[in-house]
């Protein structure tokens, strides 16, 4: 049985004293949670997350990794920088910054090898968009993408992954794919996961990072290949996303 894992993506959300309020309370109403759980949050965070949830059943985490180990590189942050703040997880290549910031396949599988040398566990996000779905394109694209990390990675590395599948049609628009849909694509990544190592494959957490919330949470998750959830915008509310937790028991 894979343990469920529930990850709060804050995105560019927050402030100290939010922060310390909201990270309070979801670490009070944790307490027998069965499920795993983590917030990733804006860089500037991590060393208030350090010191707020050392020791803690609450794992934090980075939202973005630079693929390069340290020099000329302004603005980014290396793994190793992440390392030092205690980060058990980053989220890579989340639609937004493939959207917004032009990441590439390459740069996303780059960044994944980072992560993992480090023994930073990567988010891998992998999705498609309206356009791609109506064009009966999702299957296609889903696995060039996470090809593209497979390639760069040995068969052994496969077990250090967690992969977050986000529709992009269904991020902030209110929109969720039927967990019938969310689970044909996960059952697809699952299958060329097996094909790179079928024991690891087994392992693999596989998260739905499409609008999940309180409301469709336990649905979602009654599904055989979706392990978790990558939250949005129900991360920001401990009542929230307490109850995404509680619906992963």
């Amino acid at each position: 049985m894979r343990r469920k894992l529930v990850v709060g993506n804050w995105k560019m959300n927050g402030s100290r004293t939010s922060n310390a309020v909201l990270l309070s309370e979801i670490v009070a109403g944790l307490a027998a949670s069965g499920a795993a759980s983590a917030v990733c949050v804006p860089a500037p965070y991590l060393a208030q997350c350090q010191a707020q949830l050392a020791g803690t059943a609450l794992g934090w985490g980075a939202q973005d990794v630079s693929a390069h180990a340290s020099g000329a590189y302004t603005g980014e942050i290396s793994a190793a920088m992440l390392q030092d703040f205690g980060c058990g997880y980053v989220v890579i290549g989340h639609s937004e910054r493939r959207a917004y910031h032009g990441e590439s396949d390459a740069q996303v599988a780059a960044k994944t090898v980072a992560a993992l040398a480090a023994g930073i566990t990567p988010i891998v996000c992998i999705g498609e968009t309206l356009a791609q779905r109506e064009a009966g394109q999702t299957n296609a694209v889903v696995a060039q993408q996470l090809g593209a990390v497979l390639a760069a990675i040995s068969a052994d590395d496969v077990a250090k992954l967690v992969l977050a599948y986000e529709p992009v049609w269904a991020i902030g628009t209110g929109k969720t794919a039927t967990p019938q849909m969310a689970q044909d694509v996960h059952q697809v990544l699952r299958a060329q996961l097996v094909a790179k190592n079928a024991v690891a494959a087994a392992g693999v957490q596989i998260l739905y990072g499409g609008s999940m919330k309180p409301e469709n949470a336990k649905e979602l998750m009654a599904m055989p290949d979706i392990d978790g959830g990558l939250i949005g915008g129900a991360a920001l509310k401990a009542a929230d996303f307490l109850a995404i937790i509680h619906a992963a028991d």
